[in-house]
């Protein structure tokens, strides 16, 4: 924190508008934080630190949900952090986003009726980097929006000079370590985007297609395969059998004519082939399915190519220059004609790849890339959590992790694109292969060029928690602020950036950890629990209801969902909900102000309070603890909940409601009051301030005359407890309660006045009488008062005089109705669990219904014959 971000007390203020504007207040206030530098964290600093990277957003992308739930937590563990005197750094960037943004410029020169080739690799380059400035970033906006309280003076991009540098340090550093190879392997390729891409960026559905069953042989000496993609038959070069299987026993190390070509191919045995999966013989197309490409390995069988990177078969033949899907049909059509097709199946529906950002098939393809070795890196990514130096929460979520490094495959770090971090080698015209580091000369002279791939762009993300603190220079950001206390990003990710991030963190920073805890969230969805899709008709765009609403609101909203690990529905209704949660803090807030609540002075002592006043003070101190034992465990969803029915339910329904009668009376009760309610609420407004931070400050500066909220000091647990005073006030809220549920019960309205006589002698409740008085609206029992219905509840007696309040011939009329109603549906539910033969069919679940519905009518007979027997008479 800055120099100028100290508080600087002024007198408070004492009048607050009428209604809450969130429009009016959140833009200036925002700008006011980041003015005075409150999320500006100073290195030289003596606080502790507390250090979170923002999980880097698409260069191309906006603000959803997703981004705006996980942004509110991060924002909440920060604000909370500084506020209890940590130097917190909450550090904002993005993500080059190499497809996605190749893709938007391409797309812009496509209208320009042109392509990158067109301009030449430096001039596209160029173009990249001029709608980066142009239209990138937008989300940066929207994160102000959100009240993100970043550190905007230490943003990062991932292609910004210094961490450029930090990549081609670490490759350099693991192709000397022979950690990064170059290799040709299967990978994911996409035949629209022209690139590989990583497992992260495939996205699996369920598509229909065909099952195919192709008799392979000729005489005694065939088999049958089946397949969903049969034009890759071109490519066979094997059919592989199990070496237990001995209906093909005798086939085996012989060889067979592959249809439709002039080719020959042995039948080999290899433990892979499941004997029980349909035939269990399988074609085996090394170049075009990773687990053929296995099995071609271990029998060193011929890898042949059957298309190009556009996915057209380049096999010399009737089917040269067709698409892959159109070669299919053309393929079957012809294995049929030669009588080879054994069955077809029609639709078959199988899971199959898509490119998340073109949604083409993936088309598997032997390809050269580069690799990263990842078997030492995951090891060591594994023991991190193993030894407890990481702690992932949810805890259960540790298996997941676990199942993923220990069985991870070798990365492929290449892309077939323009942008990004060009590979930092180059090749020599005598076959040299020189690794070029940041600080070094390439090599120069005729025939030297360099590889024109560019690094996944989760390389350079993985790298994100200490390339953003200056690595590999040993700066003071770096000494400061690293390892980072908390990685919190959505379970979803775990496998690919979580992992990648501990890999490359452990190799670069010695073996010290990225993050002390990986805190897992779930995902958004709708009310319903649906995944929010574009195609589902139901993505909500979270600055429609920050405009409606207000960013409080809607951080509030997701805040009071985010149960660890699990997915968070919500709905626009619950959004309002918070709307009105913020209201009702503004309006309470107001009328302790008009009703002269304030923080000067110290606090009473106890034996100066009401028995009102201390039940509020150690509630309010339970729940100081309560709000920071839920923030240790990462327990979101129910730090809010504790908050909202605190505030709500305690503050404004009951002490707010409780103390009108004493502000009224005025004198020496009230001053300790007013001072009681100036604490309750700077407490409150503190403990909610991380969760709603706009309307907390708008309030906090008026009440206190603080500069702000964002840099006062976390509340604590003073100690302090009272557990009579709480047992009283318990007692006062039943009695209220029961009274306010029985003039419900009777048609009263809320605002009625009915005469009563209190019996509270010998009870706690005696010095309560005037705040029964006023929230039950009774008054004092007058001349001619005969009580109608008395009401005996903890010990205490009330009185009432219903006469001329009610019309009690019509009320025992309307209760005589819905008695026969009640004893109608009992009848009806006994008569049904009373057939055997009903219950001999009916499911349990039916059976259950109908128990329940008994009963509730057993409840409700209870209930109305109560309140008739209440009733004077008519």
């Amino acid at each position: 924190m800055t120099e100028n971000a100290q508080q600087q007390p002024t007198a408070p203020h004492t009048e607050l508008p009428t209604q809450y504007a969130p429009a009016d207040v959140e833009g200036t206030l925002y700008e006011r934080w980041v003015e005075r530098g409150y999320f500006a964290a100073d290195a030289k600093s003596d606080k502790p630190p507390y250090t979170i990277v923002i999980p880097p957003p698409n260069v191309t992308g906006s603000l959803h949900l997703g981004h705006a739930f996980q942004h509110t937590l991060m924002d909440a563990l920060t604000r909370r952090k500084r506020m209890q005197g940590y130097e917190a750094l909450w550090l904002p960037g993005m993500d080059h986003a190499g497809i996605a943004t190749q893709n938007k410029v391409e797309q812009q020169l496509a209208e320009e009726g042109k392509s990158r080739h067109d301009l030449g690799r430096e001039e596209f380059v160029e173009r990249v980097w001029q709608w980066k400035e142009e239209y990138g970033g937008r989300i940066l906006g929207q994160m102000r929006r959100l009240g993100d309280g970043v550190d905007w003076d230490r943003e990062r991009f991932t292609m910004d000079e210094g961490l450029s540098k930090a990549v081609l340090t670490i490759f350099k550093r693991l192709y000397e370590d022979e950690l990064i190879y170059r290799a040709e392997r299967i990978i994911n390729w996409c035949p629209r985007c022209l690139t590989a891409i990583s497992d992260i960026e495939v996205e699996y559905q369920e598509d229909d297609g065909e099952l195919v069953s192709i008799k392979y042989g000729e005489g005694d000496e065939t088999l049958v395969v089946a397949t969903t993609r049969a034009e890759t038959m071109l490519g066979d070069t094997a059919v592989a059998v199990h070496p237990d299987d001995e209906r093909y026993k005798h086939l085996v190390g012989k060889r067979i004519k592959l249809p439709l070509t002039d080719r020959t191919i042995p039948v080999v045995a290899d433990t892979h082939v499941d004997p029980e999966f349909g035939t269990g013989a399988v074609k085996v197309t090394p170049a075009h399915d990773p687990n053929d490409f296995a099995i071609g390995q271990r029998h060193g069988l011929e890898s042949i190519t059957v298309m190009d990177e556009r996915a057209v078969i380049t096999v010399h033949g009737p089917f040269e220059g067709l698409d892959r899907f159109e070669a299919r049909s053309a393929i079957v059509a012809a294995l049929r004609s030669q009588g080879r097709i054994v069955a077809e199946k029609r639709p078959y529906v199988h899971s199959v790849g898509h490119c998340s950002r073109c949604k083409t098939t993936i088309e598997p393809r032997l390809s050269m890339q580069w690799w990263v070795k990842v078997g030492p890196l995951a090891k060591a990514a594994g023991d991190a959590v193993r030894d407890g130096r990481v702690k992932i929460h949810p805890e259960d979520m540790s298996k997941r992790y676990f199942d993923w490094v220990d069985n991870m495959h070798d990365w492929c770090i290449s892309r077939q694109l323009w942008w990004g971090h060009r590979i930092p080698v180059w090749y020599g015209p005598d076959g040299e292969v020189v690794c070029v580091g940041p600080d070094e000369e390439p090599p120069t002279g005729e025939g030297w060029r360099q590889d024109t791939d560019v690094l996944d762009t989760w390389f350079s993300s993985g790298l994100w928690p200490f390339s953003t603190l200056g690595w590999p220079e040993q700066t003071e950001d770096l000494r400061k602020f690293y390892p980072t206390d908390v990685l919190l990003t959505g379970h979803d990710i775990i496998f690919f950036w979580v992992a990648r991030m501990m890999m490359f963190g452990l190799y670069a920073m010695d073996g010290e950890v990225p993050f002390k805890t990986i805190a897992l969230t779930g995902l958004v969805r709708d009310e319903r629990g649906k995944k929010m899709s574009k195609s589902f008709g139901n993505v909500v765009d979270p600055l429609d209801w920050m405009d409606k609403y207000g960013s409080d609101a809607v951080r509030f909203t997701l805040a009071r969902g985010a149960n660890p690990g699990t997915d968070v529905p919500i709905g626009e209704d619950w959004v309002q909900a918070s709307r009105n949660f913020a209201n009702k803090i503004w309006n309470a807030t107001r009328f302790a102000l008009m009703n002269g609540a304030t923080v000067e002075g110290p606090l009473p002592s106890p034996e100066q309070m009401s028995a009102t006043d201390r039940w509020i003070l150690s509630r309010l101190n339970k729940t100081v603890a309560q709000v920071d034992a839920f923030y240790e465990d990462f327990q979101f969803a129910k730090l809010s909940d504790a908050l909202f029915h605190f505030a709500w339910d305690e503050v404004f329904d009951w002490y707010v409601e409780l103390s009108k009668t004493t502000f009224q009376a005025g004198g020496e009760g009230a001053e300790v009051s007013q001072r009681v309610l100036g604490e309750v609420l700077d407490v409150t407004l503190k403990l909610l301030h991380p969760v709603v931070p706009f309307v907390t400050d708008a309030l906090w500066t008026t009440l206190t005359g603080g500069e702000s909220v964002v840099i006062a000091e976390w509340p604590s647990d003073s100690g302090f407890r009272d557990d009579a005073a709480e047992r009283e006030i318990e007692t006062l809220q039943s009695v209220i309660t029961e009274v306010r549920r029985f003039r419900a019960d009777q048609g009263l309205q809320p605002g009625q006045r009915v005469p009563a006589r209190l019996t509270l002698t010998g009870t706690a409740l005696a010095p309560h009488e005037a705040a029964i008085r006023q929230l039950l609206r009774l008054q004092p029992e007058g001349e001619g008062f005969a009580a109608t219905a008395t009401l005996p509840v903890a010990g205490a007696t009330v009185a009432l005089d219903l006469s001329g309040t009610i019309d009690v011939a019509a009320e025992r009329k309307r209760l005589a109705k819905d008695l026969a109603a009640a004893e109608k549906e009992r009848q009806q539910a006994e008569a049904k669990l009373g057939n055997e033969a009903f219950l001999a069919k009916a499911p349990d679940n039916v059976v259950d219904k109908i128990r329940g519905r008994l009963a509730k009518a057993d409840e409700d007979i209870k209930r109305i014959q109560e309140q008739l027997d209440r009733l004077p008479e008519a």
